[in-house]
């Protein structure tokens, strides 16, 4: 209805600017009337010279001759000036049927393509989605993409959330069935994908079951990184809901004390006394500690995330992978972390040699999320070669070198190892 009535107030604008366009301007005096008026003023003025004898009789003949031609030839004019009379009719009233059709014109395009009873989103969900909240979401190329990953590979998780969030926007917001089967299918790969459980969740606080879509929003918030971009808008979902639903939520339960303890001031001033080695030391005591705790309290994932980045920023890359593993197997672990498990392990293998069985296993689970990662398509690659599978070798190393920019000093080693696997 708004749409409408916003069509009628331009209208009714634009026709109140018409008024002057409309009005006539032009003097309609007959052109013909005032030029023969003229031509009978000389034929006059040249008979009263000839009668007081300043004209010869000739001269006087001559000049009513050119004179009386005039007047034939202003007939002549006349005639077509009225035959052609419709046009400047037309061009009168052609701005004013312009000025009305063009606002008429763009309200018929806008009510055919348009949208315009959407509601503007509640809150930016690509957070959720791991996407850049600065680009507005292109759905169309989502669902696009999404479906040209799983014509590949059915089984693709990443790609399988990324259809059913594309089925909820497309749907504005509402979590559809075919969009619930994708996000279920996808947490068959991976359970702790926070983009399928989050829009889970939704489907149930849609469905009016508020509860179980708070227990597992509870579930993801707990499973998550401390700095996980969603985190904020999660908490104010949980809140929204719980107060929608007149459900009390209760506080998060006070973390376990697991955490690596930090220094006091005093203990600060003391180590930043200490040799490099023994201010290492220090820390590594620390981070044992740590480990203590944990064999203690095994259930604290989050406390073997925090304890495999300590050991993997003190260079003791087999200690770290094995705390990223335990992690792992307490809930699986997202692509930036798959990728610091990854690293771990690639800084363990000895140059010329292809990574470890447990290695291929971390990268291949870092390539299906992310295919385009670099670290997955070079070692994956070095894998394959070892194990006698050229095409596959080439096939990741080819695609590293189109990633890579052209003075990136890694091209000439890869392009003499595409080239083994031709031979």
């Amino acid at each position: 209805m708004l749409e409408f009535l916003l069509a009628l107030l331009t209208t009714a604008t634009v026709g109140a600017l018409l008024g002057p366009l409309l009005k006539t301007r032009v003097d309609h005096r007959d052109r013909l009337s005032g030029e023969l008026a003229i031509y009978r003023d000389q034929l006059a003025e040249l008979e009263r010279e000839r009668a007081a004898g300043a004209v010869s009789e000739s001269d006087a003949t001559a000049a009513r001759v050119e004179i009386e031609r005039r007047i034939l030839a202003a007939g002549a004019a006349a005639e077509k000036v009225g035959a052609s009379s419709a046009a400047p009719r037309l061009h009168k009233f052609l701005p004013p049927a312009l000025s009305l059709l063009v606002p008429l014109l763009a309200l018929g395009v806008y009510l055919q393509m348009g949208r315009p009873g959407l509601p503007s989103a509640p809150f930016d969900r690509s957070q959720i989605a791991g996407q850049d909240s600065d680009r507005p979401l292109d759905v169309l190329r989502l669902l696009a993409d999404a479906r040209a990953k799983l014509a590949q590979d059915p089984e693709d998780a990443e790609a399988l959330a990324a259809l059913g969030e594309g089925l909820t926007l497309e749907a504005e917001g509402i979590v559809t069935q075919p969009a619930v089967q994708a996000f279920t299918k996808a947490l068959q790969k991976l359970p702790d994908d926070p983009r399928a459980q989050y829009y889970l969740g939704l489907h149930e606080a849609q469905s009016g079951n508020s509860r179980a879509a708070i227990t597992r929003w509870q579930k993801l918030e707990a499973n998550s990184p401390p700095d996980a971009p969603w985190l904020g808008l999660l908490r104010a979902e949980i809140a929204r809901v719980a107060k929608a639903a007149g459900i009390e939520v209760p506080s998060a339960p006070a973390a376990p004390p697991s955490a690596m303890p930090q220094p006091s001031r005093e203990q600060q001033e003391a180590m930043a006394a200490l040799a490099p080695a023994d201010r290492e030391q220090a820390i590594r005591s620390m981070v044992e500690g740590l480990a203590a705790r944990l064999e203690q309290n095994p259930q604290d994932r989050a406390g073997w995330l925090r304890l495999a980045n300590a050991w993997k920023v003190l260079g003791d890359n087999p200690r770290a992978a094995a705390a990223y593993r335990q992690a792992d197997t307490l809930g699986p672990v997202d692509a930036r972390i798959l990728a610091d498990w990854a690293e771990a392990h690639v800084r363990q293998i000895t140059p010329g040699t292809p990574p470890s069985a447990d290695a291929v296993q971390v990268l291949e689970r870092l390539e299906k999320v992310e295919p385009r990662n670099a670290l997955a398509l070079f070692y994956l690659g070095a894998a394959a070669f070892a194990a006698g599978d050229k095409p596959a070798a080439a096939r990741r190393w080819k695609t590293l070198l189109a990633l890579l920019p052209a003075d990136a000093p890694i091209r000439p080693m890869l392009e003499e190892r595409i080239k083994e696997t031709e031979k």
